[in-house]
């Protein structure tokens, strides 16, 4: 008979609700402090919540401008959560292509959301997880994506998820994935 410390730790159920957020290289610093923030609050209501940064390695993560993390977990040590959230940013363009994290996400419970603000929907698109689906990405450009350079990210979600329905809405909640369109 299994005993509960038996288990992997991501088939044991915690009360609560516990919301991991994805940190990486050159990830937007609002788009994973602002919801790090929400559930901080929300916890002096609900001590019941709580909100953790995962990452590939236990070590430093420098997100955009050089803000630097410590992640409270790895992928190797698979917390429990009720949520996984990728954040957007000039390093979701390395991470659509980081296998780690698309094996990853493919090892969460199906219970688990998968939810993302902006460019960190290119993620699941690019793994096919947005097809026959609504999500949605930012709609406004910055000054690289407004030039000749670049596209708007909505229409580069477009581009990376073909059989995804865009949609323009803010927030786009499609059942076990809900995406946002970030802070612009």
């Amino acid at each position: 008979m299994n005993r509960p410390g038996d288990l992997p730790m991501m088939t044991q159920r915690k009360r609560g609700f516990r919301l991991g957020i994805y940190v990486f290289k050159e990830a937007e610093i609002i788009d994973f402090t602002a919801p790090h923030g929400v559930f901080s609050v929300a916890r002096r209501f609900d001590p019941e919540l709580d909100v953790f940064l995962i990452a590939d390695a236990m070590r430093p993560v420098q997100a955009q401008a050089g803000f630097t993390v410590l992640p409270n977990y790895s992928f190797a040590d698979r917390p429990a959560m009720d949520a996984f959230l990728i954040p957007g940013g000039a390093g979701t363009r390395q991470e659509t292509w980081n296998t780690h994290l698309h094996d990853y996400i493919g090892s969460l419970p199906p219970a688990c959301l998968l939810t993302s603000v902006c460019t960190g929907s290119w993620i699941y698109g690019h793994m096919g997880l947005l097809d026959g689906i609504p999500a949605t990405n930012r709609k406004e450009p910055d000054r690289l994506e407004a030039s000749h350079l670049g596209k708007v990210p909505i229409d580069r979600l477009a581009e990376i998820a073909p059989a995804c329905r865009i949609s323009r809405a803010r927030v786009v909640d499609a059942g076990r994935i809900v995406t946002a369109g970030g802070i612009a």
